[in-house]
């Protein structure tokens, strides 16, 4: 892309990114802090300080935060999910009894198999989260290991709405129309009303963001796909 106002968009886009996993860094570092062999639902109150901070530094940021175990960490439960959602703030009570219905198997979800196998950051979205808001989110997560055992992941949520609310001023400066889009050509935000948060467009061309599975898209770029 020739215009050196979209350059802008990246460099906003990484700027959020990064602000919200060194959030979540203090919040890693506080669970491998508290880790031991018996460690116990209990014991993870020592790490709540470090999430509600995470939310209050970002009241209008993160719809929620915490740290998600790994099934077998914990001596007293088989899974837990330690995540609490703004702005309170509340925590997130979800079924984890295999046997039900209603059963979360968050193992299975991309935010926490992906950094389990890679052993590296990941984001994932917008998706729409049915199990807790209903609306397009975005979840950042990164692993949690302590000698190289894997113990789960700690994250965040974003509304993405709120995060393209976030990128509008670099947006609107754009001469053309661009697109954010996933690394399944789904819309993470864009300057046209055409193009609303989780619709599709086809993935070509466009300039990938290092370290992001996100490529910035120009509307030109994706009318002359296909």
């Amino acid at each position: 892309m020739e215009d050196p106002r979209v350059d802008r968009v990246a460099d906003r886009v990484h700027t959020i990114i990064e602000d919200i996993f060194s959030s979540l860094e203090e919040i890693r570092a506080a669970a491998v802090a508290c880790y031991r062999p018996e460690l116990s639902t209990a014991d993870l109150v020592a790490i709540r300080p470090q999430i509600f901070g995470c939310l209050s530094r970002s009241p209008d940021v993160l719809a929620g935060a915490g740290l998600i175990l790994a099934p077998g960490v914990l001596a007293d439960r088989p899974r837990w999910l330690e995540w609490w959602q703004a702005p309170d703030p509340t925590f997130l009570d979800v079924d984890l009894n295999p046997d039900s219905l209603d059963f979360y198997d968050y193992t299975a979800a991309e935010w926490f198999a992906v950094p389990e196998r890679t052993r590296r950051r990941h984001v994932v979205g917008p998706y729409v989260d049915y199990g807790g808001t209903d609306t397009y989110m975005l979840t950042l997560t990164t692993p949690v290991e302590v000698e190289r055992r894997f113990l789960g992941v700690v994250g965040a949520d974003v509304r993405a709405a709120r995060f393209e609310e976030l990128l509008l001023g670099v947006l609107s400066a754009c001469s053309a129309e661009v697109a954010l889009v996933n690394a399944e050509g789904r819309v993470v935000a864009a300057n046209s009303p055409r193009r609303p948060s989780g619709s599709l467009l086809p993935v070509t061309g466009g300039d990938p963001l290092p370290s992001l599975p996100w490529r910035l898209m120009s509307i030109e770029t994706t009318t002359h796909a296909g």
